[in-house]
């Protein structure tokens, strides 16, 4: 009867490789943690280079993710 709508927003970083868009990423993430923000990270289920459940940067900072198949599944969260 009635929907729920969850207020929030996708962001795209994009850039050539090694160009620092996972370093951003991670950086917008902890700044969005640190604000008491709710975040969620989503990562393909074929992008397994560094960890399954991790977005990990070449320098080799991290932060935890969610693994999905498909992007339907972002809707279950």
């Amino acid at each position: 009867m009635y929907e729920t709508y969850h207020s929030g927003w996708i962001e795209c970083i994009t850039g050539s490789m090694f160009s620092g868009k996972s370093e951003e990423l991670i950086r917008r993430l902890r700044r969005g943690i640190y604000a008491k923000q709710k975040v969620v990270v989503f990562k393909p289920a074929i992008d397994d280079r560094y960890h399954k459940e991790k977005v990990v940067s070449h320098n080799g900072n991290a932060i935890e993710a969610i693994n999905i198949s498909k992007a339907s599944e972002i809707m279950t969260h």
